[in-house]
């Protein structure tokens, strides 16, 4: 495999994982019903947004085609999500699905980062952009366990 296709396929599996947590966001926003939650929901979808044109310039550069879909498990994520908040606490069914949508993330980033067969541009990228990742699940997770403790 050459180094374009590396560099394609790592960062093509970053930027379809992001693209699953802005629409799930971006959904998420528009259906959770609390003002401070839906404004949350749309700031990190704007991070996922940049991340999603970060990563899709650096694939560009490298002479790929920059991933335009999510995934199937990101689909099936965001329906549990809706079905989890349907039957349940809405505002916390979200925050808990949007939680393990940043868990997948920074999993998909610390794995391109760890794998030594990553692209130095691919892993450049992935390494610029892990604060950002970090910082949203961050939020995400201490929103979910405070939700968690005050019910």
């Amino acid at each position: 495999m050459s180094i374009q296709s590396k560099t394609e396929h790592s960062l093509n599996d970053l930027i379809a994982i992001s693209r699953d947590g802005k629409d799930f966001y971006e959904e998420a926003a528009a259906k959770v019903g609390d003002a401070e939650l839906a404004t949350l929901f749309r700031r990190i979808a704007g991070v996922k947004t940049d991340i999603v044109s970060s990563l899709s310039s650096v694939v560009a550069a490298a002479g790929g085609t920059p991933e335009q879909h999510g995934t199937m498990v990101g689909s099936m994520q965001q329906f549990y999500g809706k079905v989890r908040a349907t039957l349940g606490n809405t505002k916390y069914g979200y925050v808990a699905e949007l939680e393990e949508s940043e868990d997948r993330l920074l999993k998909a980033f610390d794995e391109t980062i760890a794998d030594q067969d990553t692209p130095a541009a691919a892993r450049e990228a992935a390494l610029r952009l892990l604060p950002e990742v970090r910082a949203c699940h961050d939020v995400m997770r201490n929103r979910k366990h405070a939700m968690k403790s005050a019910a």
